[in-house]
This record gives C-alpha cells, structure tokens and sequence, in this order.
C-alpha cells in the first residue's frame, strides 16, 4: 500500500491569486471532513493528510475540451474548514504523459492525475471525491463497487489507465464510485455535482450501517 501526500506526476505550476466563488466546494470539503472521509489522524497513514475534492471548471479561456479543474491544495487535509486560497486550477492533465500544468496559491493535490483521468472519461462528469473509508473500501465487493488494481499506485499513469479499463469494462460511470485497490481505504466518487458525489459516499455508508 502506498501512503497519501507524494505527487509522482510531473508538475509545471505557476503561482497566482486565490479563485473566486468557491462556496459549494467549501460546504462540501467541510462536510467531507466532519465524517472523517477527508482529513488528517496521527494514527493513520504516518500521520500524513489525506483526501481530495474537485470540480470542472469551464471559461472562454478554458472550453469544456480542455477539461480544466480546480481541486483542493495539497497537504490541506488537516485544516478543518478550507478558504479560496487552498484551491488551485489545474489547466492541463495528461495521464499518459505523467504530467500536470496547475496555477493558482497553492500546487495541487498528489491525486490530480487520478481526478482529471475521471473527468477525461464523460463530459458529464462535474465534480470527482477521492476519500479515505475503511468501512468502504473494506467491504467494496460486498457493496459491488468496481476496484482497480492493486498494482495500480495513487496519482500515477498506471492508476489512470486503470480507470480507463473500469469505464469500459464495468459499470462504474452508473455506480459512481469505485475503490482504489492500491491504495489503502481510498475510494472516488464522482457525479454531474459535489452533491451527488458527496451524497454516493453517503449512501454507500448508510448500506453498511
């Protein structure tokens, strides 16, 4: 298993001012923290933080076919609440060139690769959670959620031909949601919002209860 925190993409980032109106990712950030499935615990993965949140974002400057994103920062998971000045956009994602181009106050999450292959994969596709559950990723196949290889490291060319393969060999994009075989208690949900990607985690708990 590998922990959370390192990017292993090659990042080109240009550093410059906070974006604006981020209101829906900061409710939903902060929801996400309070139920554990975004944060930081001393007693789990060295102590490093853990779990990401995104949205598509489309401009005159950035259309839709260039699938820019804004995510959370990296090494952001201990702050409980997050402002405007812990998201950057990242304006090119090329997964099977290894490399991410990012601007904004802070570099972007070490999984950004792995969110911008989902975006990559429908056009439908708004808003990407990659979370940390036990309760999840421990009882995927009870749940049938798709899991990727347990080969496939976190953030990497190999995790995002991996989610290649569970859109076209799976029902993942019905399911919304699949665990990271490779990557201890990791699970990405994804939907048209932050609501419905959120709410899939949710549900997916409510199961197990």
């Amino acid at each position: 298993m590998t922990a959370e925190g390192i990017s292993k993409f090659r990042l080109q980032f240009s550093l410059t001012s906070g974006i604006p109106d981020l209101s829906d990712m900061i409710a939903w950030r902060r929801i996400m923290y309070l139920m554990g499935l975004i944060g930081q615990n001393p007693n789990r993965y060295s102590g490093l933080g853990y779990g990401n949140i995104s949205r598509r974002f489309i401009s005159s400057e950035f259309p839709e076919d260039r699938k820019a994103f804004i995510i959370s920062g990296s090494q952001t998971g201990h702050l409980p609440e997050l402002s405007e000045e812990h998201y950057t956009l990242v304006t090119e994602c090329c997964p099977e060139e290894n490399y991410v181009a990012a601007q904004g106050p802070i570099r972007p999450s070490s999984e950004s690769l792995t969110h911008g292959a989902v975006y990559i994969q429908d056009s439908a596709i708004s808003a990407v959670i990659h979370a940390h559950s036990p309760e999840i990723w421990q009882n995927a196949r009870k749940l049938n959620i798709p899991i990727t290889s347990e080969n496939a490291a976190y953030g990497t060319p190999e995790m995002a031909a991996d989610i290649r393969r569970l859109f076209s060999d799976t029902s993942v994009k019905e399911k919304g949601i699949f665990a990271m075989g490779g990557h201890e208690d990791g699970v990405v949900s994804f939907g048209k919002s932050l609501e419905m990607a959120g709410c899939i985690l949710i549900c997916c708990l409510a199961k197990l209860t």
